[in-house]
């Protein structure tokens, strides 16, 4: 593959490449490029929205460069302040460690286990004595760290930033000076962060490495990105038919997000399946493609077919009535709060009746049990609502 078909590659789903002249003279040289991917395992599973950066360094991989999975056990205890708009709980070395643990199991669905590189940040930061802290420190100043739009925000709003949350960036870039990274991966939000490292490189005399940010994925709400602490979130590590149905809930504009973002697809079949929509084809059957490439990919195609046929065994042969109420609903801000959608519906007679059916675990959402109060549904999602055995309503937010 020439270097502008690779470019072209690459640039798939990607938000910006920084800088796209130096990618290209580093891809020129025909040497390994050494690409660097980090996660702070403050959580013990990954989900869809980790695996699109995941999926950007397979590729590289795929091209025959070095993959580095940087594992930020060390950074995990600072917590990433990232779009914070308060200090983050510290987590302990222990905690850091057990969640990396899965991490590393999961992340092998995707990358070649025998061609990547697992390094944890705690390796070289650990050796670091108090001086070589405040050396580090001493590489930024203060009005430089509130260039960056969260501290700027938290800054002039009066909230809190600790001292310690300003070491995030600068550890983060010193990680790529340990690796001598040549390209960073991350979201969109980490471009202070991985623009750091590029200044660091700098100044220990290394090239400074390419920074390619991607978008990041919104969650099943299609609004906030996904995360596990909003319950918006499909894991790598759920079962087939989980996955399945979740990927089932998400609206029809949401489902073009997930294929730009999540599918391996050709560019211009994706384009023939807007195209056949836009004619009158059903989405869902679009969506059940979807389904099982992502269920295929995590589990096995034969997962991924028996999810198919279980998820229309039971909402297209007889597991829900024939007919049933058709609402549409409108949302306030874009969202509505999964208590109002089943009052609004009648399918309960209060919001806390609401949220007492989702805590008894009474409450579904096409086949799925829910079992997040806080859900938020956004603006153009349609699904079919059930609390009970029998009150069902088609639901549409407006």
């Amino acid at each position: 593959m020439n270097v502008d078909k690779t470019i072209e590659l690459l640039k798939r789903g990607t938000e910006e490449i920084l800088l796209e002249n130096e990618l290209r003279d580093k891809l020129v040289s025909k040497q390994p490029l050494r690409v660097k991917c980090g996660f702070d395992p403050t959580a013990p599973d990954i989900h869809l929205g980790h695996t699109v950066l995941i999926n950007k360094l397979k590729e590289f991989q795929d091209l025959g460069h070095h993959a580095i999975l940087l594992i930020g056990d060390f950074t995990a205890m600072i917590g990433d302040p990232t779009g914070k708009s308060t200090t983050r709980p510290p987590l302990s070395f222990e905690q850091a460690r057990e969640n990396a643990k899965t991490y590393e199991e999961q992340v092998f669905k995707i990358l070649d286990r025998k061609k990547t590189e697992v390094v944890h940040n705690s390796d070289w930061m650990n050796k670091k004595n108090a001086a070589d802290m405040v050396h580090l420190a001493a590489k930024y100043n203060v009005a430089r760290m509130l260039e960056r739009d969260d501290f700027s925000k938290r800054f002039k709003g009066g909230q809190s930033i600790a001292i310690h949350e300003f070491l995030y960036p600068l550890i983060q870039g010193w990680d790529s000076v340990e690796l001598k990274a040549d390209v960073e991966l991350g979201g969109t939000d980490q471009k202070f962060n991985l623009l750091v490292g590029r200044e660091l490189q700098k100044e220990q005399g290394q090239t400074p490495q390419v920074v390619i940010t991607t978008p990041l994925l919104e969650g099943l709400d299609g609004i906030k990105k996904m995360s596990k602490s909003l319950g918006n979130y499909i894991g790598v590590n759920e079962s087939p038919d989980e996955i399945f149905g979740k990927i089932m809930s998400i609206s029809d504009e949401l489902m073009w997000r997930y294929y730009e973002l999540l599918s391996f697809r050709p560019l211009n079949e994706i384009e023939r399946y807007k195209k056949e929509v836009q004619q009158g084809a059903n989405p869902r059957d679009v969506k059940f493609k979807l389904a099982q490439e992502i269920v295929a990919r995590f589990h096995s195609e034969n997962a991924a077919n028996q999810a198919l046929e279980n998820f229309i065994a039971r909402f297209q042969k007889g597991s829900m009535p024939d007919e049933m109420p058709a609402v549409e609903l409108a949302s306030e801000n874009g969202v509505l709060p999964i208590a109002n959608v089943l009052k609004q519906a009648n399918l309960t007679k209060s919001t806390s009746e609401a949220l007492r059916m989702i805590k008894q675990g009474a409450v579904k959402i096409d086949g799925e049990r829910i079992e997040d109060d806080k859900l938020e549904l956004s603006a153009g999602y349609t699904a079919v609502f059930q609390v009970g055995k029998r009150k069902f309503a088609k639901v549409t937010i407006i």
